[in-house]
This record gives C-alpha cells, structure tokens and sequence, in this order.
C-alpha cells in the first residue's frame, strides 16, 4: 500500500473513531434520562431503594460513556450535548409516563434545547 493508501486509510480509520465516539455520546445521553427518572421512582414510598439503584446504575453507565466520547470529542461539546439529550429526553419521558404538563413555552424550551445540540454536532 502506498503512501496515499495509507494515507485514506487512516482518515477512514479516525472518521470511524469519531463515529464511535458519538455513538457513546449518544448512548451516554440516553442514560442520562435514566438517573432522574430512578430518583422520581424513589419519591415513592416501596420504590425508594429501587428507585436510588436505578438512579445510580443510569449515572454510572452515562459518565462511563461520557468519559469515553470525550476521547475523540472536545469536552465543551460531549457536555453540551449529553445534558441537552438527558434534558430533553427527560423532559418527553415526564410527558409520556408522569403527565407532566404541556405548554407552549416548555415544548420551545425543549426545542431550542434540541437545536443546541443539532448546531454543536454539525460544527464538529
């Protein structure tokens, strides 16, 4: 293999690292849902230990992932990001399961949110 093989190679090979390393991010923020969702379940009286083992197994798993993102992606960004999918995925999560309230001033927030993480993902 030539130097211009090698060369391509190794752009495909880092591309696929970068891929890699938002996959984590992704998977981190997903998590991150999880741990104050546990902490509502311990609100309740007979889930309460439950509820901490959830929140803590979530947090866990979500700074595991996070802590491997930020190889590959700048440590503002991988923040920036994982909070705005946990924030926003618990913000749907407490419509769907805990009849949170619907409003239009909290679907705007949320939708700002989203589009946050939208722009620092395409200027990455």
């Amino acid at each position: 293999m030539g130097p211009v093989g090698g060369f391509l190679r190794g752009l495909v090979c880092l591309e696929g690292m970068r891929t890699m390393a938002w996959t984590y991010l992704v998977c981190a923020g997903l998590l991150e849902i999880g741990w104050p969702v546990g902490l509502k379940m311990a609100q309740t009286e007979g889930q309460r230990i439950v509820g901490v083992v959830v929140a803590i197994a979530f947090m866990l798993g979500s700074g595991a992932l996070l802590w491997l993102a930020q190889r590959d992606i700048p440590l503002g960004t991988s923040y920036a990001v994982w909070t705005g999918i946990g924030a926003a995925g618990t913000f749907v999560f407490g419509l769907l399961f805990y009849g949170d309230v619907v409003a239009v001033g909290r679907i705007l927030g949320v939708t700002l949110i989203v589009a946050g993480v939208v722009v620092l993902k395409l200027a990455h």
